[in-house]
């Protein structure tokens, strides 16, 4: 065998690839596409200009995490609804479980996945910061 048909059989393969479709993103120009079910940052659901939540306590019950807190209030009609909404995405493992056990259809897994802050306490989200915009 000649020492040279190893090398060219390299050259081929590097040709090759080089002029192919890259394969990274220019991250902040080119965004990802994210598939339909990724299961990213939650968000909390609005209907009549309230949260859906009725603090029915089975999202923080069924968290295999334990990192989400749930605090009932009563408004003057006597309805339940969540007075404290908050959830840890320190602790948050993304399973859905809290999605898949809400009975009113409450809570709900965005496609964000830029969640990067530089203090702890950015990442605990408060109610307000998981209502829909």
């Amino acid at each position: 065998m000649n020492p040279i048909t190893p090398i060219i059989n390299g050259m081929k393969i590097t040709l090759k690839h080089m002029f192919m479709k890259p394969v990274t993103l220019q991250y902040p120009t080119e965004r990802p596409k994210v598939a339909a079910r990724y299961r990213g940052l939650h968000g909390l659901k609005v209907s009549h200009s309230r949260a859906k939540c009725v603090a029915c306590y089975l999202c923080p019950t069924v968290c295999p995490a334990k990192c989400i807190t749930v605090e009932a209030g009563e408004d003057a009609n006597h309805d339940k609804y969540a007075s404290v909404y908050e959830i840890d995405m320190l602790r948050c493992i993304f399973c859905g479980y809290c999605v898949e056990a809400c009975p009113v259809d409450a809570l709900k897994m965005t496609g964000e996945f830029e969640l990067a802050n530089y203090r702890r306490e950015d990442f605990i989200y408060s109610k307000d910061r998981l209502l829909e915009k």
